[in-house]
């Protein structure tokens, strides 16, 4: 294989060649050491490849101990953290058919509203522990280990460790990240994917492989797998970028890309097609569908609602315009509102100063420059990700934004050494400069909407990056034994506020489906939809049922429906409850006699059920209770199959809201009207083998 070099500029404007690649790919100058004196597994995995600094593999080490340490420690905090998801580990880890599809339950009634690629780890794990937080939680946070692992390679390899180093802290670092990597939603896999994703196509781009531009297929398809159409946004940049780059032909540049996305296709459709194919009577219902499709929920509910709002069964409007709707409102500075600044933005300023820093000094090296390639890569994936989700109408959470995390880690981390490598320059120095002081007067007004650190840091941080902004503009006139000096204390300046933000975050628990980063309000730290609840709120309750009771059998109580039960923010939407010891062993008994031993409208009142008696619990109407699965017929049916023991009383999902199925509602008015209410130590269940009388 060829030696491939890049030119870099040194502080006084000279160039010297700087080996690209792989250590193996690199011409012997020496001959091979005798196998007694080569250097042990241990002491080669201490010092790293040769032509690496002293220092570069031990701070690796480092930082990825740090952040295995600051995503694991209290990790079991956050209990099941999202019910939802944890239900359907639960029934994967117990039914091969629910791995397969990521139904909600064992029996496999319905799916989650999400293919099952993240469930696939997590259930794996459970299978292996047993189930548990933790076994839920450890992969993601050692996905967390291995994305800063990812983005310190891939920025390492042409711009050096230190912007390597900088790229893993900044992620690591970043609060949205800290909460998603020790949370169980898909998007901690997600990122890991997109992550490995830029990494291939940047070795794709320097062999102008084939191969490799297949290899980015496949993690893309497996992001698809995770979360649908959001792994596309990384997509364009990564293709732009090896059209432009990769050193060979246009025809076969344009073959490679072609590859690439037939094995996307196929890396993501075997398991679409198997899904599309199977009789819907051999397989869960599609949740989050209204017509038990996964390709309409792909482009619907999960695609193009998302963009537009209109998503049919949601509950509730989306902000088409900058006033805003139920998910906040949309616009170019969303990224920097107040319930979703302190989640992400912390160095965006920064990292968008510091790429266009880099493509300018970049602007004139030839078509195959690879470090204007990663410019492309990392700020195409930045610029695009950001701005879809700054305008999408459609349902929207704060934690969406981790996906933004690595761009922003490696554009800081290569623009940072980009730009100081050229300080010799005006537009690199004032780059640097501009970024420090972008990064420390940002900070300054995230930490001045929170009172949780006082006021010493948020005005530390600003006095001591605003002094290094100066001082970087200067250094050229510095003692040398000063320089590192002013450089610690512009990256201080830059990561202390969302450091403090990141360690807040991983020393709570949080759980339910909208969580955000950053520390805790009056009230937890839930938010309500698209930060209506503000910092610290709590989305409003629906109201719960009242009757009269009177004493049953087995100890129970009878009479209409009682509050509790449902359990959860609006209704059980948001939220699972944990049920009682009484609730568990009554749902326990006899179970075995039973397809469910209970149903419950909606996933997360469903969800707290199964996980407390883990057994299955049939989600009617899925996550919303707004889906037609079942129908108030096949419902009868399994009713008078005796399939389903107790339906879960006070819970409500919003029905045909939307345009959504109104199933549930009917189902519910059903089961009020035909069978005896018992209360369970003050949660009201229907016994579906009791009609009233």
């Amino acid at each position: 294989m060829d030696t491939m070099t890049l030119t870099t500029t040194g502080p006084a404007g000279s160039t010297a060649p700087a080996p690209v690649g792989p250590a193996d790919a690199r011409p012997q100058t020496t001959q091979p050491a005798s196998r007694a004196g080569r250097p042990g597994r241990l002491q080669r995995l201490w010092r790293g490849a040769d032509a690496d600094p002293s220092w570069a593999r031990p701070a690796l080490l480092g930082l990825l101990l740090v952040t295995l340490v600051l995503y694991t420690w209290n990790l079991t905090a956050s209990g099941y953290a999202n019910s939802f998801y944890s239900a359907a580990v639960q029934a994967g880890s117990d039914s091969w058919k629910a791995f397969f599809f990521g139904s909600s339950d064992a029996a496999s009634s319905i799916t989650v509203d999400k293919p099952p690629a993240s469930l696939w780890v997590m259930a794996l794990s459970v299978r292996l522990l047993g189930l548990s937080s933790f076994a839920i939680l450890l992969p993601q946070a050692l996905m967390g280990v291995a994305t800063v692992g990812v983005v310190y390679a891939t920025v390492k390899r042409h711009f050096g460790a230190a912007a390597g180093l900088i790229a893993g802290v900044v992620l690591a670092l970043t609060p949205v990240a800290a909460l998603m990597f020790t949370f169980n939603n898909p998007d901690a896999l997600l990122t890991l994917l997109m992550a490995l994703g830029a990494w291939a196509t940047i070795k794709a781009i320097e062999q102008a492989s084939p191969k490799w531009m297949m290899i980015v297929g496949v993690f893309v398809g497996l992001g698809f797998l995770t979360k649908t159409l959001q792994v596309l946004l990384v997509v364009p940049f990564f293709g732009l970028a090896y059209l432009v780059a990769a050193p060979t032909t246009l025809r076969k540049r344009i073959v490679h890309s072609l590859l690439a996305v037939g094995t996307m296709v196929l890396s993501a459709g075997w398991w679409v097609a198997i899904v599309e194919l199977v009789p819907a009577s051999a397989r869960p219902y599609i949740g989050g569908s209204q017509t038990n499709s996964f390709l309409e929920l792909t482009f619907g509910y999960n695609g193009l609602g998302r963009l537009s709002g209109d998503e049919t069964g949601s509950v509730g409007g989306g902000g088409a315009t900058a006033g805003g709707g139920m998910w906040g409102s949309t616009g170019l500075f969303r990224m920097f509102s107040s319930s979703v600044g302190d989640q992400v933005s912390w160095l965006i300023p920064s990292a968008l100063i510091l790429l266009a820093a880099g493509l300018w000094l970049r602007g004139r090296r030839p078509r195959t420059d690879l470090r204007r390639a990663a410019y492309l890569v990392w700020g195409g994936w930045l610029v695009v990700t950001m701005l879809v989700f700054s305008f999408m109408a459609g349902i929207f959470h704060e934690y969406y934004t981790v996906a933004l995390a690595p761009a922003i880690g490696a554009v800081v981390g290569m623009g940072a050494v980009e730009a100081w490598q050229r300080r010799s320059s005006a537009v690199g120095t004032i780059a640097l400069a501009a970024a420090t002081a972008a990064a420390a007067t940002w900070s300054f007004i995230l930490l001045s909407r929170t009172t949780a650190y006082g006021d010493w840091l948020r005005i530390s941080v600003l006095a001591v990056g605003m002094a290094a902004a100066l001082l970087i503009l200067a250094t050229r006139w510095m003692h040398a034994r000063a320089v590192p000096f002013v450089l610690a204390a512009a990256l201080v300046a830059g990561l202390a506020g969302p450091g403090a933000y990141a360690v807040s975050t991983t020393a709570q628990g949080h759980s339910g489906s909208i969580v955000t980063a950053g520390p805790a309000g009056p009230a937890g730290s839930s938010r309500g939809p698209g930060g209506a609840g503000g910092p610290g709120g709590t989305p409003p309750q629906l109201p719960g049922q009242t009757g009269t009771t009177q004493q049953g059998a087995n100890g129970t109580t009878q009479g209409g429906p009682q509050t509790g039960g449902a359990g959860g923010g609006m209704g059980g939407l948001l939220d699972a409850s944990t049920p009682s010891t009484a609730v568990v062993a009554a749902l326990s008994a006899d179970a075995g006699s039973y397809t469910w031993v209970a149903a419950a409208v909606g996933s997360q009142t469903a969800a707290g059920l199964q996980l407390g008696t883990q057994l299955p619990v049939m989600a009617i109407g899925g996550f919303n209770g707004s889906d037609p699965s079942p129908t108030l017929a096949q419902f009868q049916q399994y009713v008078a199959n005796g399939q389903i023991h107790y339906f879960a009383g006070g819970a409500r999902g919003f029905g045909n809201q939307n345009g959504g199925s109104s199933a549930s509602s009917e189902i519910s008015s059903w089961v009020q009207a035909n069978f005896t209410p018992v209360t369970i130590d003050g949660s009201t269940f229907y016994d579906l083998t009791q009609p009233l009388q």
